[in-house]
């Protein structure tokens, strides 16, 4: 397994992580994505370790919690090999103190997640989601006195928009609070929106992507395909309009493309859209989900191999959309828009 930095931090995390959101199976939505019980999560934890994947990321709402407490089950007794990421911020209930990322919502939802985890400490804590009626300085506070009490390693933060991430960014600097090293983002062939803004933002600042849904919602799984209906088995009967949509002419160009490099590779879709991922500027590691061992091995086929230039520019092409304003006027001509690390 390669191992990068993550962002702008001394700590070295795996190019593929492991997403627990398939651990619970409670609700709508996670019952849809799995239903993986503790001796189950045990042994994928087991298949990780074993092929170097030591990030595991989770969040308090997964399952209402439930993911966080069958993971800090299944790492009883190898902790210290493991490195467990989180996330809090969004709802966990109907009451006002319930969501956000206030003081009290921080240290509540911290001390929460430490008992589920079964841990002292977690390792990387990312907010959900941007929370605009807490002042940044408030949140970033209490980020502050979490990390210098121990609890909390390192910081990050997860879906927010370049502006709210620069503005956080900014408050830490001036201020000397812990900076996010990390932003877990949406981004895949299927949707490269993260490229326009955030990744430029994340190369000029040294805060790592960490990728979440790279197969596109479960659209590059190698089951969808131009003219025949959706599999059964899809989990997408149920979830599709929770997910960022994406057009499906684009959709099956894309997959058009990733069949053309499955008969020249050997590779399979998933591997060869997760393979195009770990090559992209500021990406530190791409989480991938699995219900089962023989997904999970799948995705760990990603690694180890590269695609080619021609490969690569063929996924670019077919994936390729124009950006919106005002990205797209030069965005033609190559555009004059540069950072340093360039983007290349």
């Amino acid at each position: 397994m390669e191992y990068r930095t993550l962002g702008r931090s001394g700590l070295k995390v795996p190019a593929l992580s492991f997403g627990a959101g398939t651990f619970g199976g409670q609700g709508p939505l996670f019952s849809a994505w799995g239903d993986t019980r503790v001796e189950e999560a045990r042994r994928l934890i087991d298949i990780c370790l074993e092929a170097g994947v030591t990030l595991f990321d989770t969040a308090d709402v997964y399952s209402n919690g439930a993911s966080e407490e069958i993971l800090g089950e299944a790492l009883i007794g190898r902790r210290d090999e493991a490195l467990i990421s989180t996330k809090l911020g969004l709802p966990m209930g109907d009451g006002p103190l319930e969501a956000g990322a206030s003081r009290l919502r921080l240290v509540r939802g911290v001390e929460a997640a430490l008992k589920r985890l079964t841990t002292d400490r977690i390792d990387l804590l990312q907010l959900h989601a941007f929370d605009g009626t807490t002042p940044v300085e408030e949140t970033l506070s209490a980020l502050d006195d979490l990390v210098r009490a121990g609890k909390v390693l390192y910081v990050g933060a997860s879906n927010f928009a370049g502006w709210e991430l620069m503005k956080s960014l900014a408050a830490a600097d001036r201020h000397g609070w812990p900076r996010y090293v990390a932003h877990q983002a949406y981004y895949s062939l299927a949707g490269r929106d993260y490229e326009w803004e955030l990744m430029p933002l994340a190369a000029d600042q040294g805060v790592g992507a960490m990728v979440w849904s790279p197969l596109g919602w479960g659209r590059l799984t190698g089951k969808i395909r131009r003219g025949q209906p959706l599999p059964e088995t899809s989990r997408l009967h149920q979830t599709a309009d929770a997910g960022p949509p994406v057009d499906d002419e684009r959709l099956y160009r894309i997959v058009d493309a990733l069949d053309a490099i499955a008969a020249e590779t050997g590779r399979t879709v998933p591997q060869i859209a997760i393979n195009w991922l770990l090559r992209r500027p500021t990406v530190s590691s791409v989480i991938v989900g699995a219900r089962t061992e023989e997904q999970l091995r799948q995705n760990l086929g990603a690694v180890g191999w590269s695609l080619s230039p021609e490969q690569v520019a063929a996924l670019d092409a077919a994936s390729a959309v124009t950006p919106a304003y005002p990205y797209y006027p030069y965005w033609r001509e190559g555009g004059f828009r540069q950072v340093n690390p360039p983007l290349v």
